[in-house]
């Protein structure tokens, strides 16, 4: 409804659009490294990926913080989420690995994308519901897409770690692109790493490793991140055993 001209413009804290400026900055950085993925720097590439992603997880928590939650900014974050980690990622492998197999690699490419919006749209109808999914309390239904992002680059990852003496073959990089895809829309539980609880004795320890973790990715980037990867898959692997388990045989 437009306001009547006599009526006083209303104001809004410029502290309370930060979480709305942090998505924007996630989306730049997600736009800029298909830039430099073009240009062949495949490493600043990841690294901006990895930067979108952190930026992710900070803007909703900021909204809650600063009480200036939306339905605006719920939407900004998503479509910022499609692109960041379901087009960009994706590019970024077809320019690195997939253009020698070029229609392979972009029919790939495409079911990837649209997994990842198909991943998204759920989420979006699961978290305007009342009651939404009950494992989504305790663990995602589904790769969530940051996650899903950092895995599908699994490949890169392999390849820089062991100096390209691993290198995956086309057919290989387009056929896990549309694995990962598929978890995103399974209905496998993933970890969940925000419902993780440690005892407070443990908390010492929690903290050194991720000092640990934080100083190896500075170190090591490339192994660390298929370290972290193949951790989250083995994840995935034990909570589906684990839900095996506790079905009842009819």
């Amino acid at each position: 409804m437009a306001r009547k001209p006599d009526e006083a413009p209303r104001e809004l804290l410029v502290l309370k659009l930060l979480p709305n400026l942090v998505s924007i900055l996630a989306l730049c950085s997600g736009l800029t490294a298909i830039r430099y993925a073009i240009a062949g720097n495949f490493t600043l590439a990841v690294l901006l990926i990895g930067v979108a992603a952190a930026l992710d997880g900070l803007d909703g928590r900021l909204a809650r913080m600063l009480k200036s939650e939306s339905a605006i900014g719920a939407e900004l974050d998503s479509l910022c989420d499609f692109v960041n980690f379901g087009v960009t990622p994706a590019l970024v492998l077809y320019l690195w690995g997939l253009r020698p197999e070029t229609s392979l690699g972009w029919i790939a490419v495409l079911v990837y994308a649209v997994c990842c919006m198909l991943r998204l749209a759920r989420f979006n109808v699961g978290t305007k519901t009342s009651a939404g999914e009950a494992a989504e309390k305790t663990s995602f239904i589904g790769v969530p897409s940051p996650a899903g992002a950092l895995l599908v680059l699994s490949p890169l990852y392999l390849s820089n770690a062991t100096n390209h003496v691993l290198h995956p073959p086309p057919v290989l990089v387009a056929a896990w692109m549309v694995a990962i895809g598929a978890l995103m829309i399974s209905r496998v539980r993933t970890p969940s790493l925000k419902r993780i609880t440690i005892a407070t004795d443990l908390v010492r320890y929690a903290l050194v490793g991720a000092v640990v973790v934080v100083a190896a990715l500075l170190t090591y980037p490339w192994t660390t991140l298929l370290i972290l990867c193949l951790g989250y898959l083995a994840g995935v692997l034990w909570l589906a055993i684990r839900s095996l388990r506790k079905t009842p045989v009819s």
